[in-house]
């Protein structure tokens, strides 16, 4: 009983201690005179991602390949899927051009690589199937032309997102620093907690790491994009919403992927191509929408086709088990 209870624990400390995190170093930031805009594009943007990487992180350590992947594979699926669908549900979402011709086809030549990686082995008749340090590294490389890609949309758009102000309040020392320090401990023991919960319920019950991991972790550390893009989508800021989305889905594949397994090499699991292969169909299937019915618009209708998608998927995964 104590495991499910710390299991529980673990996902909220995770996105409160990344909250705290993030609050605490931007105030921090905006004390020594960094600009907002430097800010959100730093600090707030990758705070997004830290419960999902300091699950992976520890999951790689524990050498548990499933909690690492199902993370990851779940938390993209539920942001495109159930996330994604939802918004579209509450209002048609008008897509940027940018968005359509570069983001999303760099979402989906994450997910391509990643697939890739997968099936080296069965090309080189290896016995080992992991995601290596070389393809950490690899993954890297994408995430900062990624990054690079951002920067000059950034100086491209400057004027237009200097409208959009990141509040951030500059508290005192003792504040920032209690803060940084909570956001720390909070997602060391929330990650800790997570992965050894999410290993203990599989065995428990017989189900496997990676359906613990890609339902339970992944909508649990996926609620405050969900949250994000609800709000950000009923105030008409639909660059926001998608942004979020699509921009998560590429951190999680290059960023985090990337950082796990060059600390240590992440084995796949045997049945890692078929999620892959979902996963890939439904960034394309995002793509494909923007040229059916209203151009550069995701309908209502798709939205909720989306959300059949995603309840789909879970059902598969129930399944397999």
């Amino acid at each position: 009983m104590i495991e499910y209870i710390l299991f529980v624990l673990g996902i909220f400390l995770l996105i409160k201690g990344a909250d705290y995190l993030v609050e605490g170093s931007s105030s921090l930031a905006k004390k020594l005179g960094v600009p907002t805009l430097v800010i959100g594009l730093t600090i707030v943007a990758f705070g997004t991602s830290i419960p999902e990487l300091v699950v992976n992180v520890l999951a790689s350590i524990k050498g548990s390949g499933e909690v690492a992947f199902g993370n990851i594979i779940g938390s993209s699926m539920a942001n495109l899927l159930l996330i994604l669908g939802i918004a579209a549900i509450i209002t048609n979402l008008k897509i940027q051009r940018s968005t359509i011709w570069k983001e999303i086809p760099f979402s989906f030549l994450a997910v391509l690589i990643l697939l890739i990686f997968s099936s080296v082995f069965l090309l080189d008749n290896l016995k080992i199937n992991s995601l290596l340090r070389t393809e950490g590294i690899i993954l890297l490389f994408f995430f900062a032309l990624f990054i690079y890609y951002v920067v000059g949309l950034v100086k491209k758009n400057k004027e237009n997102l200097e409208d959009k102000k990141i509040e951030v309040i500059a508290h005192p020392y003792w504040i920032i620093s209690l803060m940084i320090l909570g956001g720390l401990v909070g997602l060391y023991f929330g990650g800790k907690w997570t992965v050894d919960g999410a290993v203990s319920i599989a065995r428990t019950f017989g189900l496997s790491e990676f359906l613990i991991s890609a339902t339970i972790i992944a909508i649990g550390t996926s609620l405050p994009e969900l949250f994000t893009t609800i709000v950000a989508t009923r105030k008409k800021d639909i660059d926001l919403a998608v942004g979020n989305i699509v921009g998560s889905n590429i951190f999680n594949v290059f960023w985090i992927l990337g950082v796990t397994s060059v600390i240590k090499p992440i084995p796949f699991p045997n049945f890692i191509s078929v999620d892959l292969l979902i996963l890939l169909f439904a960034t394309l299937l995002l793509f494909i929408f923007m040229f059916v019915g209203k151009k550069h618009e995701l309908d209502r209708w798709q939205g909720i086709l989306f959300l059949i998608l995603y309840i789909s998927y879970l059902a598969f995964l129930i399944v397999r088990g």
